[in-house]
């Protein structure tokens, strides 16, 4: 009984919106994002690069860096740091050019399985809708979420059919990149 309640306040934690701000605010760099980078003044320092599957990138004189999970003003600061012995005040900009890495994925019984990129922030039902909606076939009430914690993968279930009819929106949940939606 403890490990279970141990395990329902886990889920409880993932899946609810946790509220970030301040420093913490702001866009985080996934694995296959492309960000274009620039250093004003130096037209040889200007180049799209994709964050690779290990979360890094490389630029020429600053070298290759883990900026998986950074914010774009993170990235900029990181580079500064490693340009300074070749470029005293050199003034970085760091921007996302396409969240491509910022990924969920539908899969079973729906129109259109498959990955859905998160321009914006989103929730299950817009990922389902995104994926075409669900098959004639699809079991409503058996749609699950799994999710990637630093203790493993946790599943949450989804009351689609209280969600729809306006009655428990609670299982709505706000979708991370990596997030999986099984409808079976």
């Amino acid at each position: 009984m403890k490990r279970q309640l141990s395990l329902l306040v886990l889920i409880l934690s993932v899946f609810l919106p946790s509220g970030h701000s301040g420093a913490d605010a702001g866009y985080r760099l996934h694995e296959g994002d492309l960000i274009a980078i620039s250093v004003w003044g130096e037209d040889k320092l200007k180049e799209e690069t994709r964050v690779l599957p290990d979360g890094s990138i490389s630029f020429p004189l600053a070298g290759r860096m883990n900026v998986k999970g950074m914010t774009t003003s993170q990235v900029e600061s990181s580079i500064k740091g490693r340009l300074t012995k070749y470029i005293p005040d050199a003034q970085v900009t760091v921007m996302v050019a396409s969240p491509e890495g910022n990924r969920v994925y539908v899969l079973g019984k729906v129109t259109k399985p498959g990955a859905v990129v998160m321009n914006t922030p989103m929730t299950v039902t817009q990922a389902l809708s995104l994926a075409g909606g669900l098959d004639k076939f699809a079991k409503e009430e058996r749609i699950k979420i799994l999710r990637s914690t630093g203790e493993g993968q946790i599943q949450g279930f989804i009351n689609y059919n209280d969600i729809m009819s306006g009655k428990d929106l609670r299982t709505n949940y706000d979708l991370q990149a990596g997030d999986t939606i099984v409808v079976p």
